[in-house]
């Protein structure tokens, strides 16, 4: 099987698999005619067809012939059934770019024709927007090369880390999950917005914008947070009143058991695999 270079398959078409096709496009890393996309239902094919104009089928098995890139964009509990419909047709000349929640790569390259390159992710959902970020680990068989393929398109839909693949678990805990994770504070300090007499509509802008611009600052000024927490906070002033009570509550430590819980469920479900 002759394969094309940059020619990619994404193989699942929910919110990620989605949001990489449209990544791809607008940001013109790919061409429309370059990419193809499988998704059980006929009708998501045809709506994704026409909103993108890249290839789309009903079966996988005809989307992965002459791609480069295959990517598994499918929930953990679909990966048996799409494997066994196209885990015999990858040859090595192709890279498997998966995904799947807490699934390793040893599981698929079980799976999968001997020898055939598995690159593991962990992106998030404000991969939606374009603004994601995303871990991402070598199998077996993947080099530098597959990682940098991986790179090139997961780019499309944010930012990028290489990890070791033991650290994937604590990856997905604190990326993966992150965005829960800010939608509860978000909920919490809107309702406190409301408690003190503001509107919904205007305490969610107040914490949405500040949760933004926060982030803005973080990232792009490469600012410790300790550094920001501590402008914002003037002695004997509101800021040292409100962190007191968050302190006194446990709020961090909160976050760290947090955190350690999420990575020791996915560990879990990552054992579960076969």
């Amino acid at each position: 099987m002759a394969v094309e270079p940059r020619r990619i398959a994404v193989l699942g078409a929910g919110k990620i698999g989605e949001a990489l096709i449209s990544g791809l496009v607008s940001s013109r890393s790919r061409e429309p005619a370059e990419i193809a996309a499988s998704c059980r239902r006929p009708e998501r094919a045809a709506e994704l067809a026409e909103r993108y104009g890249v290839a789309t089928t009903t079966s996988s098995a005809e989307a992965v012939p002459r791609s480069e890139l295959v990517v598994i964009a499918v929930k953990p509990q679909d990966l048996d059934v799409l494997l066994g419909e196209v885990g015999g047709i990858l040859a090595t000349g192709q890279t498997v770019l998966s995904v799947a929640a807490a699934i390793p790569t040893a599981a698929i390259e079980r799976r999968i024709a001997a020898g055939v390159p598995v690159v593991r992710a962990m992106p998030n959902t404000p991969a939606t927007v374009h603004e994601g970020m995303a871990g991402i680990c070598a199998g077996a068989h993947a080099g530098d090369e597959h990682l940098a393929l991986a790179e090139d398109v997961l780019m499309s839909l944010g930012r990028v880390v290489r990890v070791p693949e033991r650290l994937m678990d604590a990856v997905t805990a604190v990326s993966g999950s992150g965005p829960a994770y800010f939608a509860l504070l978000a909920e919490a300090m809107i309702e406190a917005g409301i408690l003190l007499g503001l509107s919904r509509e205007i305490s969610t802008q107040l914490v949405v914008q500040t949760m933004f611009g926060t982030a803005k600052q973080l990232r792009d000024e490469r600012m410790h947070p300790v550094e920001l927490r501590e402008m914002v906070t003037s002695p004997g002033g509101t800021t040292i009143s409100a962190i007191r009570e968050l302190e006194r509550a446990g709020v961090r430590a909160a976050f760290l058991n947090a955190i350690q819980a999420a990575m020791d469920r996915s560990r879990e479900l990552a054992a579960e695999e076969p």
